[in-house]
């Protein structure tokens, strides 16, 4: 990677699933295309990071999440469905080879990546440390939900943070606008993933 190689850097790939995707329960239009961009990216610059994290939404029972008459805000319709096909990660991402994956959302709203767990019960702030690493960049699926939720919660814990633009996609215009600006001013480093990993 081109900055800061002093510090180990992961990978965090949020809620890349056909939920959020075209045809999903909550598509995000754009969806299938930020899919292809950050599995190419993931199969280049692989080498590049010390650590690829998976986060997926897996809804069990996520009470008020989930209503009949969704607000769009705090409350939406069932998606991301445990066991389920669209709650699986994106073919796309079938050679991603992640070293973690990460379940959110079991039995609650799981916005941030931080909120879920990995097989063996480790949340991500433990799994990141685990392996030494103190900066992160994020990508996926959207930008102004669970890729907002998962930086900004990254800053919180004090790791340096970079969301790449072009490999992630917001629900609509207006609210990618509010989460980046958001995002920056708590301190996340927003850029095109081609600067990410400029010599």
């Amino acid at each position: 990677m081109s900055t800061d190689t002093t510090q180990p850097r992961a990978l965090l790939v949020v809620d890349v699933q056909p939920t959020f995707c075209e045809g999903g329960a909550l598509g995000v239009d754009g969806g299938d295309a930020v899919a292809e961009r950050v599995a190419t990216f993931a199969a280049d610059h692989r080498d590049g990071y010390a650590l690829v994290v998976t986060t997926q939404d897996w809804h069990i029972a996520p009470g008020a999440h989930f209503s009949d008459e969704p607000d769009f805000v705090d409350s939406w319709p069932p998606h991301g469905l445990a066991e389920t096909a669209e709650a699986q990660l994106h073919p796309a991402l079938a050679g991603l080879l992640a070293d973690v994956s990460i379940k959110k959302g079991q039995y609650d709203a799981g916005y941030s990546g931080f909120d879920g767990r990995d097989a063996a019960g480790r949340e991500l702030g433990a799994v990141l440390d685990d392996a030494g690493v103190r900066a992160v960049d994020v990508v996926g699926i959207a930008e102004s939900h669970c890729v907002r939720a998962t930086a900004l919660d990254a800053v919180r814990h004090g790791y340096v943070t970079r969301v790449l633009t072009d490999l992630t996609v917001p629900v609509t215009p207006e609210l990618g606008a509010a989460a980046r600006a958001e995002m920056q001013t708590a301190g996340v480093e927003l850029l095109p993933s081609a600067e990410a990993v400029r010599d």
